[in-house]
């Protein structure tokens, strides 16, 4: 790929506006931006990258009289266990400084998400109710409707836990279980998120309901994928319980779900109270609020109501915040432009934090090994169908720890 293709390329991903200066600004971030082809096990190309970048530091101290400022954004995987993460930070240690550095996780950029501290901690009748005191269980949910798709040579490698759970729906957990932080600065609010990571134990396998999809209604299993091994036992979907040791979440289950080729595409945080005291209301549906991070941004709460009329009985209804209906002229933005512009802001609060890698990979890391067979036997994951919700064992593992599907779902 030429510097032209790639110009080609970006420039189709760049949402077209109504500004009629549109076409030149576009024509002038073509102009800024460059494309180096190479290899990453090539040294040769990485030496014409260093050469190109020389170029580029001398065209910014013409134009600037000054030697600027280095900032560096890395993209996940950030390593394959806590070893090699570990290795991977100490190299990148020997010639960047942490505040130069930028670990993207482009959840941590997403409108839902950036929201949580806000629903948290600026609402007082919110945040009363934010604890093993009234909270049963929360599940955290990543569901995509298309399996790999001719790209299994690179999943087969990492797998759905450490493409999904280890990294972006553990980041949502730290943001939803964290204590207030001092203030908004970077370092506060990391600070509060590795306080809260370094409570949760590594998952066991108890814990832990792994699955594989198979061929159906028409759509290729896993294994049909030409680039995958026909014996992988890869998981594509995975379900892990994590437990948070501290006075606020101690006994409260939170469930990471993530899986691809599932009946559709959702990204949410369902958080579900305990049932109310028995006794005038018996069996009535549990309380939930409910973040929908994508699509269709929302936060809706479920709650009981007295049924209209005459009866007197509680029924389960919604109060709905579904963001296009009631921010109708708002635009969110997409999350790698929020992060990249707070990279060039030189603003780390959404950027992942060495010591938070570190802690984060301790989580998954004895479970990851069991799953790649280096403690023992390799365990099968179940099998479930293309486009179905996950393996048939699923909404018992929920149950078992606690949920109680609310009526009418």
């Amino acid at each position: 790929m030429d510097t032209e293709e790639y110009h080609r390329r970006i420039a189709n991903y760049i949402k077209r506006d109504n500004n009629p200066e549109f076409d030149a600004k576009l024509e002038e971030f073509l102009n800024l931006s460059s494309y180096v082809s190479g290899g990453y096990d090539d040294s040769e190309s990485f030496n014409r990258l260093n050469a190109h970048l020389k170029q580029v530091e001398e065209h910014a101290r013409q134009v600037c009289y000054s030697r600027g400022i280095n900032r560096i954004i890395v993209e996940k995987p950030f390593g394959k266990d806590l070893e090699s993460c570990r290795e991977l930070l100490n190299e990148l240690k020997k010639y960047w400084r942490e505040e130069e550095t930028y670990r993207i996780d482009h959840y941590l950029g997403k409108e839902m998400v950036k929201n949580l501290l806000v629903l948290r901690f600026a609402n007082v009748a919110m945040n009363a109710a934010w604890d093993k005191n009234s909270i049963s269980n929360v599940q955290i949910t990543f569901k995509e409707p298309f399996g790999t798709e001719g790209r299994g040579g690179y999943f087969d490698e990492f797998g759905i836990i450490r493409d999904i759970q280890q990294n972006h729906l553990l980041q949502v957990l730290s943001i939803l279980t964290m204590e207030r932080p001092v203030s908004f600065s970077p370092e506060d609010i990391r600070d509060e998120k590795v306080k809260v990571l370094r409570a949760i134990p590594p998952v066991v396998r108890k814990d832990t309901l792994l699955g594989q999809y198979v061929a159906s209604n028409g759509k290729p299993g896993y294994l049909d994928d030409d680039t995958v091994p026909k014996d992988s036992m890869c998981p594509t979907f995975a379900a892990s319980v994590l437990w948070i040791h501290n006075p606020r979440w101690e006994g409260v289950p939170f469930i990471l779900k993530a899986g691809k080729a599932l009946n559709e595409a959702k990204v949410e945080v369902r958080i579900q109270f305990k049932d109310v005291t028995q006794g005038i209301f018996a069996d009535i549906s549990r309380n939930e609020l409910v973040v929908r991070i994508q699509p269709k941004e929302a936060v809706y709460l479920k709650l009981n109501t007295k049924s209209p009329g005459y009866d007197f009985r509680a029924i389960p209804t919604e109060m709905d915040l579904t963001y296009k209906n009631r921010f109708t002229e708002a635009a969110i933005p997409e999350a790698y432009e929020v992060l990249i512009l707070d990279a060039l802001k030189g603003d780390h609060s959404n950027f992942v934090r060495d010591d938070e890698l570190d802690v984060a990979w301790k989580i998954f890391t004895p479970i990851l090994h069991w799953i790649d067979g280096k403690e023992g036997e390799r365990p099968k994951p179940e099998s479930y169908p293309y486009g179905s919700r996950g393996p048939a064992r699923l909404d018992a593992f929920i149950e078992s720890y606690g949920y109680k599907r609310t009526q009418g779902e």
